[in-house]
This record gives C-alpha cells, sequence and structure tokens, in this order.
C-alpha cells in the first residue's frame, strides 16, 4: 500500500502487511532519512496492533503529527480496509 501523508516532511509511506497481521517492510518517501530508516527497520515484523499504539500518539516538534504516527495513520487505514 502506499499512503500519502499529511504534515510532515515525508511525502508517502509504502508499505506491506503478511497475512499473519505484521510489518512486512515500511518505507518512507522523503523526511529525515536517518530517522525514516530507523523506524522502517523497527517495526519490520512488528504486528501492525503494536505498532500503532506505540506511534500513534508522536509528535515531532510543534507539528500535531511526526512520520511515525503518520505510519500509525496509514496501518489503521490499510486496517480499515480489510
Amino acid at each position: 500500500m502506499i499512503y500519502r501523508t499529511q504534515g510532515v516532511c515525508a511525502n508517502s509511506i509504502e508499505f506491506e502487511v503478511n497475512d499473519d497481521n505484521t510489518i512486512k517492510y515500511a518505507k518512507f518517501n522523503g523526511g529525515c532519512s536517518g530517522n525514516t530508516q530507523g523506524i522502517s527497520q523497527l517495526v519490520a515484523g512488528m504486528n501492525v496492533d503494536d505498532v500503532i499504539s506505540k506511534l500513534e500518539s508522536i509528535n515531532c516538534g510543534f507539528k500535531n503529527t511526526s512520520c511515525p504516527a503518520q505510519l500509525a495513520k496509514a496501518l489503521k487505514t490499510y486496517k480499515s480496509q480489510q
């Protein structure tokens, strides 16, 4: 799935979820390269619901969201389409 982000430096997030509800991979397009690569590596293999609960409330500076929070939002969107 490709999710178009809002309010962050990354333009979009590409990700795939395995049949067992774990994240196969996540890739941020744009954003702070080191941070987004780190997030991608950390969430690979994690349960979707666990990632959502850990990341959804993270803010970036004075923004109401962040790249991690946008990943949580993308995963919620994915779940709602299943």
